[in-house]
């Protein structure tokens, strides 16, 4: 992967991307005060260099039936780094599970789960993840609304402009 040195222009068609992923080349080369062409060549070097990793539509969880979301603190009995990997593995395979961070301190991950309903939660909770191998203590916070969410990082708003 080559790594691009970002410029102001490359900036802005980041933070235009990330906050509208389905704008056309044509309206993002305006939007960033490029032709075109060149507009098309720096997002092709962007995904190239691995700033751009997929684009993806953001899907209502509520109306497609998933109205819980739970955090779950996962505790495994060893921390050896072949355990850590094999729970990460194992993560991968339910697909309740939508996020997964290793943690540093007493929690070892920290997992986002969706699910239909509290049944279904919870019946993934005591076949799934508290029987898993290597997990020791698993602490589980229902969500009650989601105040914030902003995927992505905090680039300068795509509407500056460019320097």
């Amino acid at each position: 992967m080559a790594r691009v040195k970002l410029d102001a222009v490359d900036m802005k068609i980041l933070a235009t991307l990330q906050e509208e992923g389905r704008i056309t080349n044509v309206d993002l080369a305006e939007r960033v005060g490029i032709t075109a062409p060149p507009c098309l060549r720096r997002v092709r070097a962007l995904e190239e260099a691995g700033y751009i990793k997929g684009y993806h539509a953001e899907l209502d969880q509520e109306l497609l039936g998933y109205g819980i979301t739970v955090f779950a603190l996962v505790s495994l009995k060893s921390q050896a780094e072949a355990d850590l990997q094999a729970f990460e593995r194992k993560v991968q395979n339910w697909p309740m599970v939508r996020e997964c961070y290793m943690l540093n301190g007493e929690i070892d991950f920290i997992l986002k789960i969706v699910a239909r309903d509290l049944a279904e939660f919870q019946r993934f909770l005591t076949t799934e993840l508290t029987a898993a191998e290597n997990v020791e203590h698993v602490k589980t916070s229902l969500t009650i609304r989601c105040s914030k969410h902003l995927p992505g990082v905090p680039l300068p708003a795509a509407s500056e402009k460019a320097a």
